[in-house]
């Protein structure tokens, strides 16, 4: 049985040897653990991965983080420095006749070698719920050390019996700082690197790079590597990277996002709680950051319509039409013209005066609907189209406004066994402050005494 049977990756004895026309991102992968930048909190002496490694008490665990922070990586080195045999599958590819392949072969090497192995399964939030149950009965029995990678969430994308026999270890995205050291490694690296071609490349062009890279070495490799062949081309005596060059090399900065996952849920609360906190600024960057990301904009005008009842309210009654008004000139005109329309309403909300009084006031209504007695309508409320209805007291009682001094009545409209609730509260903010002053002015008139037979 071939051990590199579902991983692009080398056998245990080939791990340093990587071939000579691999990506330059695979060639410059860390081999020991020393080499590796970022993840600091996770490798640093004393921290837990660092001495999971060094004392060779390793147990399951889950890496989550956005890509091209060195997940993989990390997992090989970890075999590499435990001296465990290490197999990999991509949850893209693979299916549970591969798992069990692996444990077999797992099973040998225990027996013939006495070495472990660390079943390393890539983006392992695309198994299914039965799939990931196929590895609960092995990682408790130990015969694999399970390393999953996922860029996703694990709490919703990992069953909860695999996540309670893991430990979810969170990498973070490398600073701006580790991706230029990365890409001066590859520049002087002669063997592994681009070292024997001559380049060189400013600091600022460095920084230019790892910033378009967004905390990905994997871009920020590619990048370089497709600069180094564009400054190649000029076939200058010394050939340098230039911002130019760097610039035709990425074209268009790749944002990290994914529609489906966890980022688009941290994009749109980062808008609406910028938009709540009269944050115009930051509402206008996260609002730019979604539609240069590819969002949808329509989703993205659902949310600031909700927006608009839910956080402005009664504050600025205009601002639903607003909304209404922008989501339809999103879907006139379309991309990119209808993102200004979506940028003209986040200004707008942003600036507008608060209140979720209506929405609190709902909230409240839900509760006593849900858990009091839901009482017959009042007879007096009731419509009496028939003269059945009339002998049964539908209408009876019942006082019409406009016929009322003021036009307010002392008229009774909720059920007896909820009379006098108040759900609504209005605040002081915007139009909401008349609002208050109205109903102040309402229940007023409905406490007052009422006037005898003859007064004026």
């Amino acid at each position: 049985m071939s051990r590199d049977l579902f991983s692009s990756l080398p056998p245990d004895n080939e791990q340093d040897r990587v071939r000579k026309d691999a990506p330059l991102a695979e060639r410059m992968r860390p081999r020991k653990l020393e080499d590796v930048l970022g993840q600091d909190h996770l490798l640093n002496e004393g921290k837990i991965l660092h001495e999971m490694i060094k004392s060779d008490q390793l147990s399951s665990m889950i890496f989550w983080g956005p890509p091209g922070v060195g997940k993989t990586t990390l997992a090989r080195i970890i075999a590499t420095e435990t001296q465990s045999h290490f197999a990999a599958i991509s949850a893209v590819l693979a299916g549970v006749k591969d798992v069990k392949q692996i444990v077999e072969e797992a099973d040998y090497q225990r027996r013939a070698f006495n070495r472990r192995t660390i079943l390393f399964v890539d983006e392992i939030h695309r198994f299914n719920k039965a799939q990931q149950d196929a590895f609960l009965p092995h990682v408790e029995s130990g015969a694999v050390v399970l390393i999953g990678a996922t860029t996703e969430n694990p709490s919703f994308e990992v069953i909860s019996p695999l996540l309670s026999r893991s430990r979810v270890l969170v990498l973070k995205p490398l600073e701006e700082d580790h991706l230029v050291e990365i890409l001066r490694r590859a520049l002087a690296d002669p063997e592994a690197g681009l070292g024997s071609l001559g380049l060189s490349a400013p600091d600022e062009v460095l920084r230019r790079i790892a910033a378009f890279a967004n905390g990905d070495a994997r871009i920020a490799l590619n990048a370089i590597e497709v600069a180094s062949q564009l400054a190649l081309k000029k076939r200058d005596a010394n050939p340098v990277i230039t911002a130019e060059i760097v610039d035709e090399a990425v074209q268009k900065r790749m944002l990290l996002y994914d529609k489906g996952g966890e980022e688009h849920f941290n994009l749109i609360s980062a808008l609406h709680k910028s938009l709540r906190n009269s944050d115009v600024n930051a509402a206008l960057y996260w609002l730019v950051r979604m539609l240069e990301g590819g969002e949808d904009p329509l989703y993205i005008a659902r949310r600031m319509v909700r927006f608009a009842s839910e956080d402005v309210g009664l504050a600025e009654p205009g601002a639903l039409n607003f909304a209404i008004s922008a989501m339809r000139a999103v879907q006139f005109i379309g991309q990119p013209e209808g993102n200004l329309a979506l940028a003209q309403l986040a200004v707008y909300l942003a600036q507008a005066p608060k209140s979720n009084a209506v929405y609190v006031a709902y909230g409240r209504v839900q509760d006593d609907v849900k858990t009091t007695r839901n009482d017959p309508v009042p007879l007096h409320l009731r419509n009496a189209p028939t003269k059945l209805m009339k002998e049964l007291g539908y209408s009876k009682g019942y006082r019409y406004a406009h016929d009322e001094k003021d036009r307010v009545s002392r008229m009774d409209c909720l059920p007896e066994n909820l009379a006098g609730r108040r759900y609504y509260t209005p605040s002081d903010q915007g139009f909401e402050q008349r609002v208050r002053e109205r109903l102040a002015q309402i229940e007023k008139l409905k406490n007052a005494k009422p006037e005898e037979p003859g007064e004026d």
